[in-house]
């Protein structure tokens, strides 16, 4: 096999283990499960899983993987035969000698030095585990639903004649028998989500082809610029040649293929929150066993399915609050004892689709949060409280640096953590809530888009340019001719629905010039931290927006969520609702992009081939150039891009590298190699950062090569007028 071929068996190989590790770490939660009658099987896979991946590791060359897989397998085959208990010392062994094994897959992958210290320490953990795990009184393999399964390190032999009374089998419970048919209390255990609420009830294992992330996206772009160009051939039928392009069948029956097949795209991104619910399982059962609580974790909901994006942004925030349900949620079990409450939390996790959002709520029966302490710590940060309401001061625990932790732990008290939550929610489109009873519980929600690669959005004008809201952020829309305006605090207010919501001028916050005459529209709008008004020029619509990120050409802007494609193929911007509140709370001072927007760039002259083969960077990168006085011409990869030169004069071409057909360094050679093209000028614009790929771009002959990441469109036009000539 070549080298080529060993390494794409190598990465399949780890795409593979990935499943199989997650898969693994589920079933070694199990052996905390208090259902004996799965033990034996939850064992045997095990066995298979790390079977499995031996196996696996020694075809593709991995020998060191193969070893330490090996054993692990010794151990496991202790608990296959009977011979030692499954221990919550070997159930802490075991995870952490998956995570490690988990941690030299990737290693061996990278192809970087495996760190065997950390090996041998996962080994000798494992052993001692096995060592002070006392045997069980019964063979676990051969006894089924029978056997009697220690819970809590102790092992309790069935009486005599258990083994044939079936549901009235006897479990040990911290040491001590009870009833099947009572309800038995284990000890710091956590148990996994019912089936159909949580861990299988979500995976769709029959039927699947493995492909690679980077290959769906890759679809959903591709199908996002199809969309984008079909708009653009409608708007060319009804400007050019003056009729409607509805009216045409073909196009009518084009457009509704096209739209099946985006929907169909989109669902491909789409994964159940169950893909992420073993790892927020074992976090809860970490922060359970580390702070001597007895927490049982549940899963409702789990097969609810959002965008894989959303999901993978949420993680962060969603692990965070699981911790935080177990350190300030939940007490010990001998304070619930005393208030009555059964000696095990619970920590849920409750997923659900409403209507184009998705609500995953994470909730405990602990005590909710304790305002007063809230109005205490807030004090001595030097807010105000006065006159706060009980919902308004449950807020102030997002605030950045606020903790009620008494001590600091790993765990908590550092200040760090919920103000994170919300601006990472925020990131990915949404917002979170809380809710707290006394004594009850509390509960923390977060509410997101179920994509954000399509967005229901109204679009409005303000400022002489069209722009784009998500819809599930607007509150109202109605003309200001039929709302009631009030002042308050120095400043116009809008009543909305007896409440008092600050106005802003939607073009100033944006630090456009308002082009408007007469009276506008108010658009209200909903976010984190409360509601605001902004007064638009008009109106236009609602349309589903495929939307994209932007570029790293573009500086991060606070207002701004994404782009999407117009049909006459310009930029349009998707505004960001929390963003837009907070700037109108600051005034509405403008960013740097937005001032020389309003002030006007000064002007250059040349002709600019751009190529690139993502159609949002490719559209952007003209818009910049075109507003700043350059003719730009657009190719998608390089095939294309020999076509343009041949059919006309560049003075620059601006390209990608990593392009289908033919790449940027090959295009550069060829554009070298050419006796006509020896003027024009090539500037290389790549996310490539090594070195290597720099030095191959300057032996092509490129005139420039520039990171993305490291400039903003202030440093393209400057490197672009080094290249074509000084603006005018």
């Amino acid at each position: 096999m070549t080298a080529r071929g060993v390494e794409r068996m190598r990465t399949l190989f780890a795409q593979e283990a990935e499943e199989r590790l997650a898969r693994l770490g589920q079933l070694v939660l199990d052996l905390e499960r208090n259902d004996v009658g799965e033990l034996a099987d939850v064992i045997a896979e095990i066995f298979r899983e790390v079977h499995t991946l031996k196996g696996s590791a020694a075809v593709v060359g991995f020998e060191g993987i193969g070893s330490y897989a090996h054993g692990v397998e010794e151990k496991l085959g202790q608990l296959r035969a009977g011979s030692v208990a499954p221990t919550a010392a070997i159930v802490d062994a075991l995870l952490v000698a998956v995570d490690r094994l988990d941690a030299m897959i990737w290693e061996s992958v990278r192809d970087e030095a495996v760190d065997e210290d950390a090996n041998h320490a996962a080994l000798a953990a494992l052993d001692a585990a096995f060592l002070v795990s006392p045997a069980p009184s019964v063979d676990v393999a051969d006894q089924g639903a029978d056997a009697v399964v220690a819970l809590d390190g102790q092992a309790v032999a069935p009486p005599v004649g258990v083994a044939d009374q079936g549901a009235d089998a006897v479990v040990a419970v911290d040491g001590q028998s009870a009833a099947a048919g009572s309800t038995p209390t284990p000890a710091r255990t956590v148990e996994p989500p019912a089936p159909g609420r949580g861990g299988e009830g979500g995976r769709h294992r029959g039927g699947t082809v493995m492909v690679p992330i980077e290959r769906l996206d890759e679809l959903v772009r591709m199908v996002g610029e199809a969309a984008a160009a079909h708009l653009r051939v409608g708007s060319v039928l009804t400007d050019r040649l003056g009729f409607d392009a509805i009216n045409v069948a073909e196009f009518s029956e084009l457009s509704r293929v096209l739209n099946g097949l985006q929907e169909s795209a989109m669902r491909t991104r789409m994964v159940p929150v169950t893909t992420i619910t073993d790892a927020l399982q074992r976090a809860v059962r970490d922060a359970a066993r580390s702070l001597g609580k007895d927490v049982r974790w549940e899963v409702w909901g789990g097969d609810t399915e959002l965008d894989r994006g959303v999901l993978n942004q949420l993680t962060g925030s969603l692990l965070h609050l699981v911790r935080n349900a177990v350190d300030h949620g939940v007490d010990p079990p001998e304070v619930r004892r005393a208030a009555g409450k059964p000696a095990q939390a619970v920590v849920r996790l409750h997923a659900m689709q409403l209507g184009s959002e998705v609500v995953i709520a994470v909730s405990d029966d602990g005590g909710g949060v304790d305002l007063d302490r809230v109005r205490d710590q807030a004090v001595r940060l030097g807010m105000d409280v006065d006159g706060l309401t009980d919902d308004e001061t449950l807020q102030l625990i997002f605030a950045a640096g606020f903790s009620t932790a008494t001590f600091v732990t790993d765990l908590s008290g550092r200040g760090v953590g919920l103000d994170a939550v919300r601006s990472n929610v925020e990131a990915a489109g949404g917002r979170v809530e809380v809710r707290s009873t006394p004594g009850v519980g509390g509960e923390f929600r977060i509410v997101v888009p179920i994509t954000l690669a399509v967005l229901r959005c109204l679009l409005i004008e303000a400022g002489g340019q069209r722009f784009a809201l998500p819809l599930q952020r607007v509150a109202l829309a109605q003309a200001e001719a039929n709302t009631t305006i009030v002042h308050a605090e120095g400043r116009r207010m809008v009543d909305v629905d007896g409440e008092p919501v600050p106005v802003s001028e939607l073009a100033d916050v944006l630090g456009v010039t308002s082009t408007r005459v007469g009276p506008g529209t108010f658009v209200v709008v909903n976010g984190t931290i409360g509601r605001a008004a902004f007064v638009v020029d008009a109106l236009v619509g609602q349309r589903d927006v495929v939307v994209k990120g932007l570029s790293a050409l573009v500086p991060r802007v606070e207002v701004f969520a994404g782009t999407s494609i117009e049909p006459d193929g310009s930029i349009l911007l998707v505004l960001d609702p929390p963003g837009l509140i907070e700037r109108s709370r600051r005034g509405g001072t403008r960013s740097a992009v937005a001032a020389e927007v309003a002030a006007g760039p000064a002007r250059r002259t040349g002709s600019v081939l751009v190529v690139d083969d993502a159609l949002t960077v490719r559209e952007l990168q003209r818009t910049i150039l075109e507003r700043a006085g350059f003719d730009v011409t657009v190719a998608a990869d390089g095939v294309e891009a020999m076509a343009c030169l041949a059919d006309g004069h560049f003075d620059l071409v601006l390209t990608d590298v990593e392009m289908p057909r033919m790449d940027g360094f090959a295009l550069t050679e060829h554009i070298r190699a050419h006796p006509s093209l020896g003027n024009v000028a090539v500037l290389i614009l790549t996310s490539l950062v090594n070195d290597a790929d720099r030095q191959r771009g300057m032996e092509a002959g490129a005139d420039g090569y520039i990171v993305k990441s490291d400039f903003d469109e202030r440093s393209l036009l400057a490197a672009v007028d080094r290249l074509v000539g000084s603006p005018v």
